[in-house]
């Protein structure tokens, strides 16, 4: 009796282990996703600079609020209007460090940017330091909230 019984516990106990393995199919590396998401805030500076409204909107969630380094709030409609204004020019941008977080199908990206830019027709030159949240959604990253401050030298 002794023996079936640490026979039953053995076989449970392996059976166990069995089922706790994960799925054969592995997920993607983290570090592919932070390298793509690296790339995608690339793109993004070079929609705006080349004020390319087709690749930004696929960039920005339909949902997507930025609070600019100014306060004023805009949303992804007024954004890319603003985009082909002839006020607004990016001459040129100098990315600095980015730091990517994930949190399943969420990424929280904080960086800095040093740029000579026009906005409104007024110079907005300067350096920045900015966080940028996106969300997973079937399957494609997508911006939903931004947030930009000018800091000085």
């Amino acid at each position: 009796m002794k023996r079936l019984m640490a026979t039953l516990l053995m076989t449970g106990i392996c059976a166990g282990g069995a089922l706790a393995q994960a799925p054969t199919k592995a997920a993607p590396a983290r570090g592919s996703a932070v390298e793509e998401l690296k790339q995608i805030e690339n793109a993004w500076v070079a929609a705006v600079k080349a004020k390319d409204s087709v690749k930004l909107d696929a960039i920005l969630a339909d949902s997507w609020v930025g609070l600019g380094w100014d306060g004023k709030i805009t949303d992804k409609a007024m954004n890319l209007a603003e985009l082909k204004s002839p006020g607004n020019s990016l001459a040129s941008f100098e990315m600095g460090p980015m730091t990517v977080r994930l949190f399943g199908t969420t990424a929280v990206i904080t960086g800095s940017d040093s740029e000579k830019s026009t906005e409104a027709g007024k110079d907005s030159s300067g350096n920045y330091v900015w966080t940028d949240v996106f969300v997973k959604q079937n399957g494609t990253w997508r911006a939903v909230a931004s947030q930009s401050t000018r800091v000085s030298k």
